[in-house]
């Protein structure tokens, strides 16, 4: 049995030798309007006719113009979309208890955007950081035993922040929660108006491998005129 999902675009395929694997976590990070959802997008258009797909969103980035945009058959494909739509981290505690009885044989794809919006926003105003911590722990200790068990791609986004000491790195959002439950991480940057996307952790494939890539109307195309020295 295939062990992958396309990406819904040749250019994500071929970074990540034909796409997304089926068992474990995806995380792709990035500033804002790097693409992430761009991304979340094309894959969720990619579900095959016969199943679901699972689109939790928590923050309000899910756009039917765009996703207009980006596939003549919206209609049918989000017929057959669960939308979970927390607005704090208590709702998106609330989602995670239920989504295992939303996951059956039809769900093929599980999308996570993202998983950074409002655990911010809580460890802005609690003082219990570690409880905060435990609970998104046990959330993505969720998504991979359902990845595991059912062979279900779960795609995540994150959001980064500069690193204090050094301003040439960029940090996720959870810190290292995210980075070892990962399986594999695919970092975004912004290059001028175009975006390059960097392999940087995989089980299978070498890290560091990249694309350039632009965002168009009809998803992302390939940048192929860049020149490494030029960046």
């Amino acid at each position: 049995m295939e062990n992958k999902i396309s990406t819904g675009t040749a250019i994500l395929d071929w970074l990540l030798e034909g796409g997304y694997e089926k068992d474990v976590l995806t995380t792709i990070y990035g500033p804002a309007g790097s693409g992430k959802t761009n991304i979340c997008l094309l894959c969720l258009a990619n579900i095959p006719k016969d199943k679901k797909a699972i689109y939790i969103d928590t923050e309000g980035s899910f756009s039917v113009t765009r996703f207009k945009q980006i596939t003549d058959d919206y209609e049918n494909i989000l017929k057959r979309v669960i939308f979970l739509k927390p607005t704090n981290f208590e709702e998106q505690k609330n989602c995670f208890s239920e989504l295992k009885s939303f996951v059956n044989e039809k769900i093929s794809l599980i999308i996570l955007d993202s998983v950074a919006m409002l655990y911010r926003l809580e460890l802005g105003k609690s003082k219990d950081v570690y409880t905060v911590n435990r609970e998104l722990g046990l959330q993505l200790s969720l998504l991979i035993e359902i990845a595991r068990k059912k062979l279900i791609p779960v795609l995540i986004t994150n959001q980064v922040y500069a690193d204090f000491e050094n301003k040439n790195k960029v940090n996720l959002v959870g810190g290292d929660i995210l980075k070892y439950q990962s399986k594999c991480l695919i970092e975004l940057q912004k290059v001028g108006s175009f975006r390059k996307a960097i392999l940087r952790k995989h089980r299978s494939l070498p890290d560091e491998k990249k694309v350039f890539f632009k965002i168009v109307n009809s998803g992302i195309e390939e940048v192929e005129e860049i020149k490494e020295k030029n960046i």
